[in-house]
């Protein structure tokens, strides 16, 4: 009988806390697969894949670059996470994974918040984006402010609590930079869809940093389905039909403007942006 697969590099940090931002952090606490099970998916069969690691590389690399998501669907990770309740909101929208959070039903929240290190205007061309930092006296008001109304609204809560107050009552005062954990299990291609929008550039930068660590993780454990990933989607670029037929115009010398070809001004802007133009 064969043993379950095992990844080295995964085993040596299972349950090692990888901290992020202020009060968080990201480990994992289980896995099953490896590079080994995506392949042996693919080919339906009962050994390991090919003896040659080039060989598994290259055919993991077409699974991804052809969108054959299934073998990749064969491998499962399961995270504990502690996050401000903000961004545990934003996560949570990604609907493909097993999540169970803790509960301020049954037990007292700690008083434990978030406060940004710096703090930005809202962005004047993205309604969901930050944009320039401010002066450095009103980003200190600013702090103060959150730091002073968060202690506030805690020690309510523990005046709630003593009087007797039901903590699922208690509890909804609190703002949404305390920090909240949870479980979270997920495939690796819907693990893929996670990180290629949250390690974004434009995302959320409180978001974007527990992606990142956990692209590193990824890499642990799934190397070459992490390199095909890096090549085939996380840095990768998507373009439309018009956008292809401008660029076969511009291969060729031809003048190409916004306004002839009949595409947005963003979606221009991207384009030459993914040219380097």
């Amino acid at each position: 009988m064969n043993k379950r697969t095992t990844v080295k590099e995964i085993d040596e940090i299972l349950y090692e806390e990888h901290k992020v931002l202020d009060h968080g952090f990201v480990r994992v606490i289980d896995y099953m697969g490896s590079d080994s099970a995506i392949v042996q998916a693919a080919r339906v069969s009962y050994g390991k894949g090919t003896k040659q690691i080039n060989q598994d590389e290259a055919l993991i690399k077409y699974l991804m670059r052809h969108h054959h998501t299934t073998p990749f669907e064969m491998c499962e990770i399961k995270f504990h996470v502690k996050l401000p309740i903000f961004i545990a909101r934003q996560w949570i929208r990604h609907r493909t994974a097993n999540v169970n959070e803790y509960s301020g039903r049954y037990s007292i929240l700690d008083n434990e918040f978030y406060i940004p290190e710096q703090v930005a205007k809202q962005s004047d061309n993205n309604k969901q984006g930050s944009g320039k930092a401010f002066d450095s006296s009103t980003s200190k008001e600013i702090i103060d402010s959150l730091i002073n109304d968060s202690n506030l609204v805690y020690s309510h809560y523990e005046k709630f609590i003593e009087q007797g107050l039901a903590r699922e009552i208690a509890r909804t005062n609190l703002t949404l930079n305390y920090y909240t954990q949870f479980y979270w299990k997920i495939d690796l291609h819907n693990l893929f869809h996670f990180l290629r929008l949250r390690a974004d550039q434009h995302a959320q930068y409180e978001i974007r940093v527990y992606a990142e660590i956990m692209l590193d993780i990824v890499k642990k454990w799934v190397p070459l389905a992490y390199n095909a990933f890096v090549e085939y989607s996380l840095k990768s670029a998507c373009i439309s039909k018009t956008g292809l037929e401008i660029i076969r115009k511009l291969i060729k010398g031809e003048n190409v403007t916004r306004e002839e070809s009949g595409i947005g001004k963003r979606e221009w802007n991207e384009l030459m942006s993914i040219l380097g133009k």
